[in-house]
């Protein structure tokens, strides 16, 4: 199933990017990572090249601009690749009040969270449908179950996402492509020094590695949507239970309570 196939990992450079591409380089699989890091990239290509012998073909390009997606499609058309496996992680997220934040950077979260992960599949499904061979794995979180005050559009693009890979699996089952969500809760990566906050949402951090061997399995298993741990797990399904007012209110203490920068 990888070995001597290629997967295309967006956001590679750190977190769960990069642990995708160290254990599907362990598995055989040649790979293409994107991030705008050039360097962290070119670090990671030739260390896990150099390890398990693989082909590590490095693409640098800032996915903020949903327009990039079609340049990251053509310079795999150019270098005359094949993705078997396209791994959509780069996202962004926010935190604070909705109308505290500023507008161009909440837009920028919707551009790279959705814009940017809807057009760059588009390209790449297609040729998986017409060789009715390949896999996606979309990135989304246990954030998109319910709304999730303080990260208000965050929540909302990975509900989307969650919603949208959902529909492509139905689309796509019985023609040879697999579609997965994958829902991981709090991980152990640099997305909330980015945001500037402490830790945030229910639960303890996990390793991103986790989150890959998750991810993975439910490909392996033909799964749908997969949600990393039990906790994460049955919150999901409790958000589906309760009423919705019912569920925000939880979310809105619990988002509060859990991050240093609550206002």
């Amino acid at each position: 199933m990888y070995k001597g196939q290629t997967a295309l990992i967006m956001g590679a450079s750190s977190g769960i990017g990069a642990a995708f591409a160290g254990e599907l380089a362990r598995k055989g699989m040649n790979l293409i990572v994107v991030a705008r890091s050039g360097d962290k990239l070119q670090r990671l290509a030739e260390d896990l090249s150099a390890r398990h012998g693989v082909q590590v073909d490095v693409i640098i390009a800032d996915l903020s601009d949903e327009q990039t997606a079609l340049g990251v499609y053509d310079e795999v058309k150019r270098r005359r690749l094949q993705v078997d496996l396209l791994v959509n992680n780069a996202g962004v997220a926010s935190y604070g009040f909705f109308d505290k934040l500023s507008l161009k950077k909440q837009e920028d979260e919707i551009r790279l969270n959705v814009l940017t992960v809807v057009s760059l599949t588009h390209h790449f499904l297609q040729d998986m449908l017409e060789r009715r061979r390949g896999a996606v794995i979309n990135v989304a979180s246990a954030s998109g179950f319910q709304p999730t005050p303080f990260m208000a559009v965050y929540g909302a693009t990975k509900a989307f996402m969650i919603s949208w890979s959902e529909a492509l699996w139905a689309e796509t089952k019985d023609k040879g492509v697999s579609v997965v969500a994958l829902c991981p809760g709090r991980t152990a990566t640099n997305i909330q020094e980015v945001m500037g906050v402490g830790a945030v949402g229910p639960g303890k951090d996990v390793s991103p590695e986790q989150v890959v061997r998750t991810g993975l399995r439910a490909l392996e298993k033909g799964k749908m949507t997969v949600v990393d741990g039990r906790g994460n797990y049955w919150t999901a399904q409790i958000a589906r239970i309760f009423p919705r007012k019912f569920v925000v209110g939880i979310a809105y203490r619990i988002f509060r309570k859990n991050s240093s920068g609550a206002a």
